[in-house]
């Protein structure tokens, strides 16, 4: 058993479970695998923390941990061609992960097994396993960057600054391995996109963007943050999430579209970037609102045709 600490010291206490895989409805993974309940980075922003309803536990998200004990994987190889999501609702390279090994322990499990994997993290503790994770067929690790400004970072998550998320998503990079950029959330007003890509399109083969979704009890705490410290952008907040209006992001698209086609990138709605070569340039995919902007632009089309 972990010692239980404070608001500073999260939480955190052993569990053990029948199994670390579980069968997954995502569209990215036929499993998703989280070695961890809860998460210490406690974003501000995290669309995971409606997982606390299922934990029993009565600290707020962000403050807690359960570190899962699971029976050693059995007749690994019928994962053999699978695609295994690690990380779908916590991240597998929590500081905890340097002590207790769970998310290591997952690897070498899996080691051999033929499963492909995709890891989602805000850590540059990875680049311990990165000899490990390289032995998988078709490994990609992405690393969540939505702003290149660190106070803005700081003020949102207790991860790791950007600077060391770069970094490590380099080296996965010149080590052969897939990375992608996510840049998730996109903060209307605040998230400078075109830095973003500008800044990773050599060290990466896919940059994927998605909006800031809104919703549940961290949405009062954003709208709050928006008034205290970005005031002249609450209208525009409001009108996106109070009154539904999508015309920001539809904008948007236009002006990444454009941009895209500037830097001589692709940009899709669609991820295929895992069968194009290693060295091919990334390709961007829009994943905010893809579906209603696809209607809206024919809507247009028929009102000019």
């Amino acid at each position: 058993m972990w010692e239980v600490g404070s608001m500073d010291s999260p939480v955190i206490k052993e569990i053990k479970v029948k199994s670390v895989l579980s069968k997954s409805n995502l569209p990215v993974c036929e499993y998703s695998v989280n070695p961890y309940v809860g998460c210490t980075h406690g974003c501000k922003y995290c669309y995971a923390s409606f997982m606390k309803r299922f934990t029993g536990h009565t600290e707020p998200w962000g403050t807690f941990l359960d570190i899962k004990v699971w029976p050693e994987i059995k007749n690994p190889q019928k994962y053999a061609g699978k695609e295994l999501f690690i990380g779908s609702v916590t991240d597998p390279y929590l500081p905890q992960e340097e002590q207790c090994g769970r998310t290591r322990a997952l690897l070498e499990q899996l080691q051999g097994s033929g499963a492909k994997l995709s890891i989602a993290t805000k850590s540059d503790l990875i680049l311990r396993d990165l000899d490990l994770i390289k032995t998988f067929p078709d490994a990609r690790v992405s690393w969540s960057i939505n702003t290149l400004d660190e106070a803005f970072k700081n003020d949102m998550d207790n991860a790791v600054s950007i600077e060391r998320r770069l970094a490590a998503m380099e080296a996965f990079y010149r080590a052969g391995i897939r990375t992608t950029c996510f840049v998730s959330p996109i903060f209307p007003g605040i998230t400078d996109i075109e830095a973003i890509i500008q800044r990773v399109k050599e060290q990466c083969n896919l940059i994927w963007l998605e909006n800031l979704n809104l919703r549940g009890s961290y949405k009062a705490v954003i709208m709050e943050y928006i008034q205290k410290n970005h005031p002249w952008l609450l209208t525009l907040y409001q009108e996106i999430y109070n009154s539904g209006n999508r015309s920001y992001w539809e904008m948007l698209d236009i002006k990444l579209k454009a941009y895209a086609d500037e830097i001589g990138l692709e940009y899709a709605t669609n991820d295929d970037s895992i069968r194009r070569p290693f060295d091919a340039p990334p390709v961007i995919v829009n994943y905010f609102y893809h579906e209603q902007i696809k209607k809206s632009a024919r809507k247009d089309g028929d009102k000019h045709a």
